[in-house]
């Protein structure tokens, strides 16, 4: 099954669909307010932490790989705030799901599995862009020599980037749950990736940071695409095209890998159901 119809009126209703799951995504993520105050104000926190420390670093030298203390600053805020909207680390519902045999419900249901958990996502990171990204930035940028971007394009060029960033994390989290289709229990699987997502992705430091033959190694990992070329892109430093063209190809090769291992998934569920 695809994930979007392309017949006529089924099309529409496809789309209609997806865009309500993605309604539903984002009034589900506003249901829990209490969370996301105390969400921002761990963000907040960190932020003001990792641009303390990131500051001593830059500032003695004038610059370090190309950020000055404006982009340093701009670097600590935005992605801090940004990783709550791509969200590295996900709930773990659908391996709950899987393990339970709940997911057979959700499988036989009239849609694309991948599809409609996307749509969700996209939802919460669309909430999470109001309450976990934009206050950062806010409160970044009054209290330190914060680097707005200088070109107006960099602003909605940014915005696809945060996009395909999303539908990256959330293609590399949907994979990983698929595995307790034959792990039956991805808890090491997990927290080996919460370890390598957060740092392989620059949210620990800009991976511009790293000795040249580690940059050259993550180039070729989905990673940097999750969060640092969305950031990138905000601090003007790089090629903005040549960053969104790895974001697709990485979003598109991702989102088809899934699409078979989900085939293969589902033929497991059968078999094992009858």
């Amino acid at each position: 099954m695809s994930m979007l119809s392309v017949n006529g009126p089924s099309a529409s209703a496809s789309v209609r669909c997806y865009a309500r799951l993605a309604l539903a995504g984002f009034h589900r993520a506003a249901a829990y307010w209490k969370a996301s105050v105390a969400g921002l104000i761990s963000n907040t926190t960190f932020a003001l932490i990792r641009a303390e420390i990131l500051l001593v670093a830059v500032a003695p030298s004038g610059g370090i790989a190309g950020y000055d203390e404006g982009r340093i600053v701009a670097y600590a805020w935005v992605s801090q705030g940004l990783y709550s909207v791509v969200l590295l680390w996900g709930d773990g519902e659908l391996s709950k799901k899987v393990r339970t045999g709940d997911v057979a419900i959700d499988v036989s249901r009239p849609w694309n599995l991948q599809g409609a958990l996307l749509a969700i996502d996209l939802g919460r990171a669309a909430f999470a862009v109001i309450t976990r990204l934009a206050p950062p930035i806010a409160i970044g940028a009054l209290f330190f020599s914060f680097r707005f971007p200088e070109r107006t394009a960099a602003w909605p060029l940014f915005a696809v980037s945060a996009v395909l960033a999303v539908v990256i994390s959330f293609t590399l989290r949907f994979i990983l749950e698929l595995t307790t289709f034959w792990l039956m229990d991805v808890k090491g699987v997990t927290q080996l990736y919460s370890v390598v997502a957060g740092t392989l992705s620059g949210l620990t430091i800009p991976l511009a940071f790293f000795p040249h033959w580690a940059q050259e190694i993550l180039w070729l990992t989905p990673f940097p695409a999750v969060l640092q070329f969305p950031v990138d892109i905000f601090i003007e430093r790089g090629e903005a095209g040549e960053i969104l063209l790895q974001q697709a190809i990485w979003a598109a090769g991702l989102t088809l890998f899934a699409q078979f291992l989900y085939g293969r998934a589902q033929r497991k569920l059968v078999i094992q159901g009858g």
